[in-house]
């Protein structure tokens, strides 16, 4: 058997789909924990909150 000659131009992928993992390097690049983090940090926020002002239940 033959070997399958390997495109490496990154254009396109054998699907036909942008290869868009590459062309993010200039994106905002944010660690998961610090996402959760946050998110729990503003939950946290909005039952204080919602306490102080005599709305929780």
């Amino acid at each position: 058997m033959g070997k399958k000659k390997q495109s490496n131009n990154g254009l396109m992928s054998s699907a036909g789909l942008m290869r868009y993992y590459e062309e993010d390097k200039r994106a905002i690049h944010l660690d998961p924990k610090a996402v959760i983090v946050f998110g729990l940090l503003c939950g946290l926020a909005v039952i204080l909150l919602s306490a102080s002002y005599g709305t929780w239940p």
